[in-house]
């Protein structure tokens, strides 16, 4: 297959990476960094591949040829610019792998590319950060899981487009997953990552930390049990003993800044629309309230709105 990668950060270096060293054609689109890119070539240092690929890297959609696929792994605040991006890089028959956190992400880039496509859900369980121009590190994990999405949001099944995002990765040494239903799929990535990226974020603290300490362990408790009653009420149950094995998993990781801590470090804009808005908001409208997932979403968008009114 031949890839086209839009949004060379750390998740889209590592996937578009493992895959282009697995033999797969991939071309990514650069914006200002991309002169240094091709000087320096991209490389990616992981357990699964350790040392330069063969990315080709482009400074414009323009030049990026007919494609099979295309990963999009932009944060979620750039979605509303996707448009003229994905417009000529996606035709009927395009797949479209949407590698976001969030909820209805993927139903904003099958707007941006104009109704086009087949957009498969792609959620990630990585610890992977950007070192540099062209450079991604592999640190933990780096699970795939892959649903394809539905207008109506019902359960897409195994559609043949998922099925052959799932063969790409198979050679890549990468865990994949398919889910039936997208939309459990992401409020079960959402369990982890309202309790952790928020915090982070409100407390200036890594993932060990959070756990260390006692009061914001049970807070993290507190917001995985909060999420997993949002999702039973929209008719997506989180799986039994879910949660606790996202904190078992999480002990055991590296330290890690989550990628919204990072973001906030930067001085970039924070995801805080479809990491937390989206789920209050679609557990609101069957009357069920989250508050502290609120309460942790009204304080990032403070944080928000005063880092980028700081000249």
């Amino acid at each position: 297959m031949r890839w086209a990668l839009v949004g060379p950060g750390a998740v889209g270096g590592l996937y578009s990476g493992l895959l282009a060293a697995a033999g797969e054609e991939v071309h990514a689109l650069y914006r200002s960094d991309a002169a240094a890119v091709r000087a320096g070539g991209v490389h990616l240092r992981s357990p699964l591949h350790d040392g330069p690929v063969p990315v080709v890297v482009h400074d414009s959609v323009a030049t990026i040829p007919p494609v099979d696929a295309v990963l999009v792994a932009t944060k979620t605040t750039a979605n509303a610019e996707l448009a003229p991006v994905l417009g000529p890089l996606v035709g009927d028959d395009t797949i479209v792998v949407v590698l976001q956190n969030g909820l209805g992400v993927e139903a904003e880039v099958a707007a941006a590319a104009g109704g086009r496509g087949r957009v498969v859900g792609g959620l990630c369980f990585v610890c992977a950060n950007r070192t540099g121009p062209g450079r991604t590190a592999h640190l933990d994990y780096g699970d795939l899981t892959l649903a394809a999405h539905t207008a109506d949001g019902a359960p897409g099944g195994r559609t043949t487009a998922v099925e052959a995002v799932a063969a790409a990765f198979a050679p890549t040494g990468i865990a994949v997953h398919v889910d039936d239903d997208l939309v459990a799929a992401r409020w079960r990535k959402l369990v982890w990552n309202i309790a952790f990226n928020g915090l982070s974020v409100v407390l200036d603290a890594a993932t060990d930390a959070l756990l260390a300490d006692p009061s914001v362990r049970s807070l993290v408790v507190e917001l995985m049990g909060e999420v997993a009653a949002g999702a039973a009420v929209v008719g997506r149950p989180v799986p039994s003993g879910f949660a606790e094995q996202m904190l078992s998993m999480t002990e055991v990781m590296v330290p890690y800044a989550t990628s919204m801590k990072l973001d906030h470090d930067a001085g970039r804009p924070l995801e805080v629309g479809a990491i937390y808005d989206a789920p209050v908001a679609a557990a609101a409208a069957t009357g069920c309230a989250m508050p502290r997932t609120a309460a942790v979403a009204a304080q990032l968008h403070f944080l928000d709105r005063r880092t980028r009114a700081t000249p």
